[in-house]
């Protein structure tokens, strides 16, 4: 049996040129940078046409070269998969020892007190401060994607202009849980996570909500946790609004947002396992960093007859 779509091009290893070879070439960036040059089509369908590959020019070295460039490459891409793997085994450990903690939130095996968000950031809620193209006050503002990723990151931010003063409760803080207020993915949208870091030059924007939590009650290492459970992914999933295909949430539905409340013992527990986990994770980062910069280098020599 075979199949035929629109959404492949096919391409299949001969007598000149060996398929890892291939494979390593066309995901070469400089390959995958033009390529997206010379996309076609509407919005959402767009593809690489054809004609960009037959005009692709192919450094083409003797076959047992292109096994040797090849080798290289799959073996530093294995050792990058290996750091992805373990940050992955770090995530399910988490998960774990909050399941072994606490029990599952959408049955409350435990009979924890559950709360309302609303209850715990006693009327703390507040939308960010998106720029404006008549702005005149320079400052940062964080991007979606610095909470969307199912982790704080700091990087996904960019040099913006307001057209009025950022208030500081606008303002990059540790102490506030940032929530994300409307996307294109429905799983996305009301993700949450704390920030790693504070800023007052930075402020997050009016895509997201920020909520000042009452620490004494709830540990932030406990909420970001317990926000990511099937429990409160429904009730968000269920509340939010569509409009124009944009996935909506507001501060009524996210006060609405019920889930169970451990003691605050148990709840520093987790909060010490957490940063045990989150310290292993950002050895594992950096590590992953190093390695992505090397395969960088690796893909740019493989190509030039450097390697």
């Amino acid at each position: 049996m075979g199949f035929g779509t629109t959404e492949f091009h096919v391409f299949r290893p001969s007598e000149r040129i060996t398929g890892p070879y291939l494979f390593n070439l066309l995901r070469a960036p400089y390959v995958r940078k033009a390529g997206a040059t010379k996309m076609q089509g509407a919005a959402g369908q767009r593809r690489v046409p054809a004609d960009f590959f037959a005009a692709l020019q192919v450094p083409l070295p003797p076959l047992a070269e292109q096994k040797r460039i090849a080798g290289i490459l799959d073996a530093a891409d294995a050792l990058r998969a290996k750091r992805r793997e373990a940050l992955a085994e770090l995530d399910t450990l988490l998960q774990s020892t909050f399941l072994d903690m606490f029990g599952d939130p959408v049955t409350n095996p435990m009979g924890w007190e559950e709360r309302t968000l609303g209850e715990l950031a006693r009327n703390s809620f507040r939308n960010g401060l998106s720029p404006s193209t008549q702005g005149t006050i320079d400052g940062e503002v964080l991007t979606l994607s610095a909470i969307t990723r199912g982790r704080f990151d700091f990087a996904a931010r960019k040099r913006a202009r307001f057209d009025k003063q950022p208030s500081p409760l606008q303002k990059l803080s540790t102490d506030t849980f940032l929530i994300c207020r409307g996307n294109g993915n429905r799983q996305l949208v009301g993700i949450g996570v704390y920030p790693d870091r504070s800023s007052s030059r930075i402020c997050f924007p009016d895509t997201m909500i920020g909520v000042a939590v009452g620490l004494d009650i709830i540990a932030p290492a406990y909420l970001q946790s317990v926000w990511c459970t099937s429990r409160v992914r429904r009730q968000i999933e269920r509340g939010a609004r569509t409009t124009n295909g944009i996935h909506k949430v507001n501060q009524g539905l996210l006060s609405s947002i019920v889930f169970p409340v451990p003691p605050a013992d148990l709840q520093l527990h987790f909060t010490a396992v957490a940063e045990s986990v989150g310290q292993q994770e950002a050895r594992h980062r950096a590590h992953l960093a190093e390695l992505d910069t090397l395969f960088a280098s690796l893909q740019s020599r493989a190509f030039s007859g450097d390697l």
